[in-house]
Parts: structure tokens; sequence; C-alpha cells
């Protein structure tokens, strides 16, 4: 308590007062605490609790990581979801592909039997006697001439080697993905940008590698020639071209040069890789044309060779019957559709390197880049090639050294 003095002398004398005496006033004035202590104090009397702005941060930072962290199971859980189907679509595709894989090779084997039957009995025919044997003889190889026909034009319509290779191709990129999908969920934070990128990737695999085989089949003589796209096709960024440099601070693992080297591995990619395998493909392409024309109208003649009479006509009968077995062993045994196939793929491959570091290139802020020393690794995974290699590859390519390709893989 705080007391105050007030002395008598300080005032006018009193009349009635003793003038000798000095009377002394005590006056008691409660100390008042400050406002903080004084809100706290009545908080506590209350049986409130204050929090002050240091101790609403934590838990302010609290509920948000526990939002994000209900936003990230949820993301699991979708991709959860969507690794089983794309397991599922693995499985499926590798099962079908088995499945068209032994297509080719009994229908190959029927035909291929059915024509060298046939061819016999053209020729048994002209050493028969009697009306009935040869006419049985003849209607036979007509018969068999005509089935190998008619099966052929169906076989070189569908190309079940060609097949068999898109479902091993769709198998190994469901699979692919599949991986994917589990390293995300593993190592990195998925959100539902993850989810839905996946679901992009999951129904451009369904569109590239159709499953049935009426009204969404692919193309299997195209009028042009294009690389195989498995993969979502990026919307292109509208945004002003942008030099990284001039000062700026490169992080991340990326600098000017590796930027660099990126851009001269997809000059090389375009230039070199991608141009020669569509070349590849259209060369097969040609040929396999050939081939499933020349199949059928081989059989188609020899028929008509075996209904005919003279020498010449069972020369013919037996001849080109002898000619499509050969051109159809060649097609189909040699599985020429497969080969284009596998062509196709690959200049899809180099395709889609080219768009991923382009897309990368394009990210200005290095920052949501992937790692660049990573991203390098990778690259050189894919072309079979180690680092100083794709260094060198960057270094010493250009235009002069014609039979310098980026992969060492195809």
């Amino acid at each position: 308590m705080a007391t105050i003095q007030v002395s008598a002398s300080s005032f006018p004398r009193d009349r009635t007062s003793a003038a000798s005496k000095t009377r002394e006033s005590h006056i008691s004035v409660p100390k008042l605490p400050c406002t903080g202590n004084l809100i706290h104090e009545l908080d506590r009397r209350n049986g409130l609790q204050t929090i002050n702005s240091a101790e609403m941060k934590p838990l302010i930072r609290t509920n948000m990581i526990n939002e994000e962290a209900n936003g990230n199971w949820k993301a699991v859980e979708e991709l959860y979801a969507i690794m089983e189907a794309v397991a599922d679509r693995s499985e499926m595709h590798k099962n079908i592909g088995v499945q068209r894989d032994n297509w080719n090779r009994l229908l190959l084997n029927s035909v291929n039997g059915m024509t060298v039957t046939a061819a016999t009995m053209a020729g048994l025919a002209s050493l028969t006697g009697g009306d009935a044997p040869l006419l049985a003889l003849k209607l036979s190889s007509t018969l068999l001439y005509t089935a190998a026909t008619g099966i052929l034009m169906v076989m070189n319509k569908i190309q079940p080697s060609q097949l068999a290779e898109e479902q091993r191709n769709a198998a190994r990129l469901f699979k692919n993905l599949h991986q994917q999908l589990k390293t995300v969920i593993e190592v990195g934070r998925p959100g539902l940008n993850d989810v839905k990128a996946a679901m992009e990737k999951v129904l451009a695999l369904d569109k590239a590698y159709p499953l049935p085989l009426l009204g969404t089949m692919l193309e299997k003589f195209p009028e042009t020639v294009e690389p195989a796209v498995w993969w979502p096709r990026e919307q292109q960024r509208s945004q002003q071209e942008e030099t990284v440099g001039g000062g700026m601070e490169i992080n991340n693992g990326w600098s000017e040069k590796l930027e660099e080297e990126m851009r001269e591995v997809v000059r090389v990619l375009k230039r070199k890789d991608a141009a020669e395998y569509v070349r590849l493909s259209k060369l097969v392409l040609k040929v396999n044309k050939i081939l499933a024309i020349c199949g059928p109208f081989l059989t188609g003649v020899a028929a008509v060779g075996s209904v005919l009479d003279g020498s010449w006509a069972v020369a013919v009968g037996v001849v080109s019957g002898a000619l499509a077995t050969v051109v159809n062993t060649v097609e189909h045994g040699g599985q020429v559709g497969m080969v284009f196939e596998m062509y196709r793929s690959t200049a899809g491959l180099f395709q889609l390197m080219e768009e991923t570091i382009e897309s990368t290139l394009e990210e200005k802020d290095v920052g949501e880049r992937e790692n660049g020393e990573l991203f390098k690794m990778k690259v050189a995974l894919q072309l079979g090639r180690s680092l100083p290699g794709l260094q060198n590859l960057a270094a010493t390519h250009s235009p002069s050294s014609p039979r310098e390709f980026a992969s060492k893989l195809f």
C-alpha cells in the first residue's frame, strides 16, 4: 500500500487546533496491477484460459498439418484404388497378348497346312484317271485354297503378331505405371494432382492399346506412320520465352550448362533417332502391305488353277500354292507386323523423352523441377549412356556426324 503524508504546515492554521501540534493523516490507495496481469487474473478467477499469439501459431500450424494429412490420406486411398485397376489391366493385357500370339502360330500352321495339302491334291489330280477321283481331288483342292484365302485375308487384316506386340507393350507400360504410383506413395507426398495425373495416364494407355478387336482396333496399315503415343499430351503453356541466367541463381541441381546439354539431346533425338525409326516403320509397313496382298492373291490364283484342266492349269495351281506358303511364312512366321509395331513404339519412346525434357526446361521455377542431377541420370539410363557419354554427346554432336545417335540401346 502506498502512504501519502500531509503536513499541517502546508495549510492555514486552524484557530481551534493547537498551534504547536502537527497533525498527520494516513490515506491508503490500492496499487493497480498492469492491464495484462489484470486480464490474466480475471480470466483465472473466471476459470478461463488466455492464449497469446505466440501460443496460437503452433496450434494453427497443427490444424493446417492435420487438414493436409487428411487430404494426403484421401489421395493415398485413391492412388491405391488406381493401382489395383492398373495391376488388373496389366494382367489382362499380358494374358491377351499370350492368346493373340497363339492365334498367330495356330492360324499360320493351319493355313500353311491347308495350302500344302491343296497343292498336293492339285498335283495328284493330273495323275489320276477316271472322272470321279479327278473331280474329288480338284474340288477338295479348290475348297482348301478358297478357305486358305479367306483365313489369310482375316489374318492380314488384324495382324495377330502385331496385336500380340501391342498387348506386350501395354502390359509392360501398365506395370511401369504401377511401380511409379508405388514410388509416389512410399517416397513422395501424394496429392490430388497426383491422382489426376495417374487417371490421365491410365486413360491414355487404354486409348493407345485397346483390348477389343472390333471398333477400336488400331489401324494396321495406316496412311501416315506416326510414333506411338501412350501418355497424356500436355497442353502447350502460353508463356513468354525467358532465358534462365544473366545473374539469376541456378539451384536444385540445374545449371545453364546442364540445360544446354538437355536441349542438344532433344535436337539429336529429333534429327537422328526418332526420324530413323519412323523411316524404318514406313519401310516395314510397305513390305508388310506387299506380303499381305500377295498371300491371298496367290492362293486365289491357285484355287482357279486347280479348277481348270490342262497341264498349265495344274502347274499354276501347284506353284501358286507353294509360293503362297512361302509368303505366309515370311509375313506371319517372321512377324513383320510385330516388327512394325516395335519400331513405331520405339519412335514413340523417343518422342516421349523429347516432350519430357522440353516440358521440364519450360518450367522457369527451377525449384519446381525434378532435381537436375537425378533428371540427367534418368535420361542417360534411358539412352543407354553413361553420364560422361551424355555430356560428350551434347558437346561433340554436329550435323556432320551422320552415324551418331543419341540412344545406344536401340
